[in-house]
């Protein structure tokens, strides 16, 4: 049998698995002694990475089938700072997982998008799970707290998604909520208004956020980096999901 890796970002972790990704986010989403039932987010990682942080090779030697025969679900290579000692070229498509276990895979895309004027909403997925609203573009905002520190908050790599902000991207005083489904509205607003492209360029929401989100509210997509090295998983449209992917549609608004 096949043994995958696997980077799961909830909860941060180096996997080895038997099962393909369909199945190991049927797997991993749906409940297990690790972890409970709820969105499971990870990268398909090359075979043949190696790092001196990661016993991979003892891993992948105990990743064995059952006695009966069937294929063992996982081996953990490592729960602590995995993020920065794997490199971007390393990831494979990203895998999201709903929590009724339907797995959408997501591919790169070739190059960064160009950065968008306004407002932003950032959710912060590895190594920590903040919320933070900004001014500056994806890529701007990543490298002020890896690559190119503007405070003394820096990190080696961050993994991070882009959520909607609605008719608040606009006026975040007086727009209507419309359909976002976020509990914080009040003081998301409070953040917003704080933030000015010649000021205040970012501003906390929530320093410990939840780790799960509505895949609906995804706006743009996901980025992942290492050190001055960032990629971009561009999300299919509703459009694309409702037509191409409903079933997994479906069961992500559930």
């Amino acid at each position: 049998m096949t043994i995958h890796l696997y980077f799961s970002l909830l909860p941060e972790a180096l996997i080895a698995s038997m099962l393909t990704p369909q199945q190991f986010g049927q797997y991993y989403s749906t409940g297990h002694r690790y972890k409970s039932k709820g969105q499971a987010i990870f990268f398909a990682v090359d075979p043949a990475f190696r790092h001196p942080s990661f016993n991979i090779d003892e891993a992948l030697a105990r990743c064995v089938p059952h006695p009966d025969g069937t294929p063992k679900n996982s081996v953990y290579v490592s729960m602590y700072r995995v993020l920065e000692h794997i490199p971007v070229s390393a990831l494979g498509k990203l895998y999201l997982s709903t929590a009724y276990g339907h797995t959408l895979g997501v591919s790169r895309a070739s190059s960064m998008p160009a950065e968008e004027q306004g407002l932003h909403l950032y959710h912060d997925l590895a190594p920590v799970n903040s919320l933070v609203v900004s001014t500056q573009g994806a890529h701007a905002y990543y490298s002020g707290i890896t690559s190119q520190p503007a405070k003394f908050i820096r990190f080696p790599g961050l993994c991070f998604v882009e959520l909607s902000l609605g008719a608040l991207a606009s006026d975040p005083a007086n727009a209507p909520v419309g359909d976002l489904p976020y509990s914080y509205i009040h003081h998301l607003r409070e953040a917003l208004l704080q933030i000015s492209p010649n000021g205040k360029q970012s501003k906390l929401v929530h320093r410990v956020h939840s780790p799960e989100f509505p895949y609906r509210t995804v706006k743009g997509g996901f980025y992942v980096g290492n050190g001055p090295q960032l990629a971009h998983y561009p999300m299919p449209s509703h459009e694309v999901l409702r037509g191409d992917h409903a079933t997994w549609w479906r069961s992500a608004n559930l």
